[in-house]
């Protein structure tokens, strides 16, 4: 079970995302969201939207 529970940012201005992963709460890079299988399909989608977002500009870097 995956639930997602918000968000939280780090002192170096990045984002959290916390999620309930069977019982146990796990805070999560954007960066590392592929390393835990449907963190991703549980974020809403201002979140989603957000990373794309970032994504996007990432690129054009």
């Amino acid at each position: 079970m995956i639930k997602y529970m918000g968000t939280r940012k780090t002192d170096d201005g990045g984002v959290l995302y916390i999620f309930l992963i069977n019982g146990l709460q796990k805070e999560v890079r954007e960066s590392a969201l592929k390393q835990y299988p449907g963190c991703y399909e549980a974020l809403p989608a201002t979140a989603k939207a957000r990373i794309m977002a970032n994504r996007a500009w990432m690129s054009k870097l």
